[in-house]
């Protein structure tokens, strides 16, 4: 597995990449974990903050998209940030099953979904996980 594409890729690929790898460590624990406890919360806050991490420094990230730039798949960024908001308002109103429905769907969208796109060619992540 070469690390030279992403050594020698933008700060921001490099600060969006290390968020996502801190945020997949994060839902594997907390998926393996008991809900609720203390050491779900503090895995939750940890996964919040690269999962905001992740939605932010996307929109450093740029092509050759319609807008500025950017393009459809940062529209899940949008999503990322919007789920942050409604999960945590879920939960702070005692709606688990809400809370829980957000939280997938961002795992889903946010992290399985991207996480796929990061494998198409020309992108840093296909070089460095497929090569060329």
């Amino acid at each position: 597995m070469p690390l030279d594409p992403l050594t020698y890729a933008a700060p921001a690929i490099q600060l969006h990449t290390a968020a996502a790898l801190v945020a997949i460590i994060a839902t594997f624990l907390i998926f393996t974990r008991a809900r609720g406890t203390r050491a779900h919360r503090l895995l939750g806050w940890v996964w919040i903050g690269a999962m905001a991490l992740v939605a932010i420094t996307s929109f450093q990230i740029r092509g050759s998209g319609p807008l500025f730039g950017l393009s459809w798949i940062h529209m899940l960024s949008v999503f990322v940030l919007a789920g942050i908001v409604l999960a945590l308002r879920h939960i702070r109103r005692g709606d688990v099953a809400g809370h829980r429905g957000w939280m997938v769907g961002m795992v889903w969208g946010g992290l399985v979904v991207a996480g796929l796109f990061t494998l198409l060619p020309g992108r840093v992540m296909h070089a460095v996980i497929l090569g060329g």
